[in-house]
Order: C-alpha cells, then structure tokens, then sequence
C-alpha cells in the first residue's frame, strides 16, 4: 500500500473512493488542481499560440517605451 493513501470501498468491497493525506504526497495536490481546472475550463474557447503572441505583441511594445 501507499503511504498516506487509503481507499473506501462499499459493501461488496469495490472501490469507491481515495483519500490522500496530502501532507504526505504535497507534490500530487497541483497535479489535482491543475486536473480540476481543465475539466471545469474544457468548453471554454480556445486560442491558438498565434493568436495570443499577436494578441500579446503590441502591449509589449507599448511597455517598453514607457
């Protein structure tokens, strides 16, 4: 078994859940949250890498002259 994690099973001992003590297992809470972001995000309208430098270009510029 792992360290800091149990599962919950139901009453036919299937697994239902995980619980992850994550002071043990720290590094795996952004891999959660980032997890979690995208599904809430996954419909949300994309760019390409183009489109946000052209989008990006001119602030930079304007930037550096003041």
């Amino acid at each position: 078994m792992i360290p800091g994690v149990q599962f919950l099973v139901d009453e036919a001992g299937v697994k239902t859940a995980v619980v992850i003590d994550l002071r043990e297992n720290s590094e795996l809470w952004e891999d959660f949250y980032d997890r979690a972001l995208a599904r809430l995000r996954r419909r949300e309208p994309r760019e390409s890498l183009a489109q946000v430098k052209a989008r990006l270009r001119p602030r930079r510029r304007r930037l550096a002259r003041g």
